[in-house]
């Protein structure tokens, strides 16, 4: 009796215990079939080598032995994917594979390596479109904005391929006879890249490219909020790596939160840290790496402005503001939030300004017709709202916008708001959202004090006619922001010249011009070829 008590009881354990599991099953197949990309409408997602579930660490070989976390579509909130992000021992042994790695890549001729560079943007030309889509579902910006993004990254490939066989010292002249004076450069090693999700695509490649052709390797963090982005875009080139039968770990990367970030900043084998994101993340970083003595390019905020005079032509003036105010709903570090107004002119731009903005196409940033997306997440609707309420507690007016717009997803109405003093603290304050403080100014000399005025020294632009204005705004008592325009838009840098800013934005440089400088040490040698040994400055030791 006791025998058949026993095995009954066994029986209810293990009928109890499978359907737990049976359940757990269901729920996690449930759970997967919720996904975005199990969806036919977006199987092209599969194009990419995307999954599921999703390896967050490459290395020369895929992992991720981490936390499981869900991507969203900020259009939406959907999960759309999975990605295992890497643990502490997978960044340690990242790191060890990307040191071994450049010992192979810095014996590379540079000409050679900007051949692989080369093979890399054509691979990303491949899939430009798709990859656009993906960076359009995951961060949510417009598709001709994600394809753009893309399309930054082929450009510094083909920039960086020229550049492979520029770089380079001068031969200096010396003051002592029978002896050269030459500048060598070599790459720094082992550059740590963290990016933002803002551009989860093009700021890696701005860095990626021009760090390979100096002969240094890469270790990628992206953004947590687009890990599937970061995945897509090191198949791409791992591939191009692998074909060249190259160590994969010359391009790593580690998904993972601030734990890999701190890590990255913390290594004393990581020998430059390229951080972009926020003044206050960014801070935290730079007194970190500094404390080891290690070298960092930082990408940091901008509270930019456009300064319009009263001779400038409105008919480039008002599309100008429009784009830079709201491309990207908002959330580009070079984003115009300050729109000085010359007081003559101030009430007709407003009024132009809000017609235009009444006419931008709302809706599915993946939609070849949608001019405006959402916001990335929730949380940045909150900022938005609480934003607008302190415009208004501080004497501004909504002349447009300022709610959320009811619909699935993170949407807000771009934003427009007047009266509020040039000194309001919201004014001094970066919201990464598609606000727009416009304000009022008489004087040359007031307009450009009160662009200066803000902590932040990116980008900055003023429309006018008046060469004297031109040159007096590029000159010393000008601008102080890194990027400093005429009659263009304080966003859409080009890739030839340096990108960066000034203040606590940072003063790194990336892309063209000689940012490639940031990605490798100098040395300055003296050869002597001669068989005496004069000293430097004429002194005799004898």
């Amino acid at each position: 009796m006791q025998r058949v008590i026993t095995q009954t009881l066994s029986i209810i354990k293990y009928s109890g215990f499978r359907t737990k599991v049976l359940f757990s099953c269901y729920r996690q197949t449930a759970a997967m079939s919720t996904l975005m990309i199990n969806q036919p409408k977006y199987s092209w997602l599969k194009e990419l080598g995307l999954k599921e579930e999703n390896d967050g660490v490459y290395n020369g070989t895929w992992g991720g032995k981490g936390e499981v976390i869900t991507s969203y579509c900020p259009a939406n909130n959907e999960p759309i994917a999975k990605v295992r992000q890497a643990t502490m021992q997978e960044y340690e042994e990242s790191v060890k594979k990307a040191k071994d790695a450049w010992k192979v890549w810095a014996d590379i001729p540079a000409p050679k390596r900007g051949e692989i560079v080369r093979q890399i943007g054509d691979a990303l030309r491949k899939k430009s479109k798709v990859l656009g889509s993906l960076v359009s579902l995951e961060m949510g910006k417009i598709f001709v904005e994600g394809v753009g993004e893309v399309q930054e990254y082929i450009d510094v490939c083909d920039y960086a391929v020229g550049l492979s066989r520029m770089i380079g010292g001068p031969v200096l002249p010396s003051e002592r006879p029978g002896h050269a004076l030459i500048e060598q450069w070599n790459p720094v090693g082992l550059v740590g890249i963290i990016t933002a999700f803002n551009f989860p695509v093009a700021v890696y490649g701005w860095n990626n490219a021009i760090a390979l052709i100096s002969g240094n390797v890469c270790l990628w963090k992206g953004a947590p909020t687009t890990p599937l982005t970061s995945v897509a875009v090191t198949k791409i080139v791992a591939e191009v790596l692998e074909e060249n039968k190259l160590p994969g770990a010359i391009c790593s990367m580690t998904c993972g939160g601030a734990d890999i970030g701190t890590a990255l900043a913390k290594d004393e084998r990581v020998d430059l840290v390229s951080f972009t994101g926020s003044t206050n993340v960014g801070k935290q970083v730079a007194l970190t790496v500094q404390e080891r003595f290690g070298r960092q390019l930082l990408e940091l905020g901008g509270n930019n402005a456009i300064i319009v005079f009263e001779d400038a032509d409105l008919n480039l003036v008002i599309p100008s503001a429009l784009f830079a105010a709201m491309g990207t709903a908002g959330q580009r570090c070079t984003t115009t939030r300050r729109l000085f107004l010359h007081e003559s002119v101030h009430d007709v731009v407003v009024e132009k300004l809000a017609k235009a903005y009444k006419q931008v196409r709302i809706g599915d940033p993946w939609d070849p017709s949608t001019m405006y997306g959402p916001l990335h997440t929730k949380q940045a609707v909150d900022m938005y709202l609480a934003a607008v309420d302190q415009a208004k507690q501080q004497g501004g007016t909504v002349v447009y916008g300022g709610k959320v717009i009811d619909r699935p997803g993170n949407y807000v109405e771009p934003t427009i708001v007047t009266g509020l003093a040039h000194n309001a603290p919201i004014v001094h304050t970066e919201t990464f959202a598609p606000i727009l403080y416009v304000l009022k100014f008489k004087t040359e000399e007031e307009a450009f004090a009160r662009n200066n005025e803000v902590k932040q020294g990116l980008s900055s632009s003023i429309f006018t006619t008046d060469m004297g204005k031109v040159f007096r705004w590029l000159g010393p008592k000008g601008s102080d922001c890194g990027i400093v325009n005429v009659n263009i838009p304080t966003s859409g840098a080009e890739i030839g010249g340096a990108f960066g800013g000034e203040k606590h934005t940072g003063g790194g440089r990336e892309s063209g011009s000689d940012a490639w400088k940031q990605y490798m040490r100098r040395s300055t040698c003296t050869i002597n070829y001669s068989k005496e040994l004069p000293l430097a400055q004429g002194i005799k030791f004898e």
